[in-house]
Formats: structure tokens, sequence, C-alpha cells
């Protein structure tokens, strides 16, 4: 049983790999089979389809940032450190998933409409629960004035490229962009 979650979870992590690469789209169950280093027909005793395969990877990250946001509401931080806390949950994730990341932000529309649906309100909520930490702030006279929409989006944006540099920077170069994005945010975003 053991050999066979290991095997599940090199599945996922090769196939986060080539879809990051090729996209969802163009990969095949073959190509997933040759790089696991298995027979396709063996591929089909641990999964299913490639469907699940995306399901799987989407859903997973999902609730990694559904799990950060209630960690952060549930403390008793302010504002600034539940921003910043907010910001490294971003980083963390798209440092050190970044094939998995790549799929979440990109390939999830493939996603079939059952788990398309879920998928879509564990964005939306996680969205409005950082928006709604932003309005507080905002209204705490703690964040620059402006809609917690443009700030929420400011924020995003400023994470979201990083994971494609995972692989093409040294530890030391990642740790100096990490510092420089947050410190990048902050200063633009706390009065």
């Amino acid at each position: 049983m053991k050999r066979s979650k290991n095997r599940k979870e090199e599945i996922y992590a090769v196939s986060a790999k080539l879809f990051r690469k090729r996209g969802y789209v163009a990969s095949t169950m073959r190509d997933i089979a040759e790089l696991v280093g298995i027979e396709p027909s063996s591929l089909y005793s641990h999964i299913k389809s490639k469907e699940e395969i995306l399901i799987k990877i989407c859903m997973t990250c999902a609730q990694e940032f559904d799990d950060g946001m209630v960690r952060v509401i549930q403390s008793n931080k302010g504002i600034h450190q539940k921003i910043e806390d907010l910001i490294d949950l971003h980083l963390d994730i798209a440092l050190n998933k970044p094939s998995s990341v790549t799929v979440f932000n990109d390939e999830w529309k493939h996603l079939p409409e059952k788990e398309l649906n879920e998928f879509m309100v564990i964005r939306s909520e996680y969205a409005s629960n950082f928006k709604e930490i932003l309005m507080i702030g905002i209204k705490k006279g703690e964040i620059v004035s402006m809609s917690e929409s443009t700030a929420f989006q400011l924020i995003i944006n400023s994470v979201k490229w990083l994971h494609f540099y995972v692989k093409k920077l040294s530890e030391a170069e990642l740790r100096e962009k990490r510092k420089e994005i947050k410190q990048f945010i902050i200063r633009g975003l706390f009065l």
C-alpha cells in the first residue's frame, strides 16, 4: 500500500511538471507513464484518468491557500502581520510547488464542471477573505486609501510570477527576490 501511495504522489508530481511544461491539453497519459517509468497500462492501476490528476493538483493547491487563509483569519495578529502572512503564503507555495502553482493558475479552466464549480467557490471565498482583511486595514487608516479590489490585485500580481523563476535562480537569489517582493508590497500598501 505504501509503495502504491508513493507511486501515486510521484505521478502527481511528474504530471504537474509536465502540465507546466506542455499544458494540460497537450500532455497525454502515455507521456506521464513514460516520465514515471511505467507502462501506460500500469499507470491506470494508480490513476483513473488525466482529469483525475488535474483535479488533484488544482484542488490540493486550492486547499493549501484556503488552509493558510483560515490560519490567518483565526490568528490574533494585526492587519499588517496578517497581510505579511498572506504574502508569505503565496511566496511559500510558489517557491515550494512551482509546477502545481502553474497548473493551479493556468490549467484550472480544464477542470470538469463539478470540480470547476467547487474550485471557483474556493478561489472566490479566498479572494473575498483577503479583500475583507484589506478593507479593515483601509478603514482603520493603516493601509493607503484605495479599493480593496485594487489592493488585492496589486498584491496577487506582485507574487504571481515568482514560480516561473524557481529553477533559474539560486537559493540566495530566491531569498533576495522574496525579500524584495515583500518590501515592495508592504512599502506601497501601508502608511
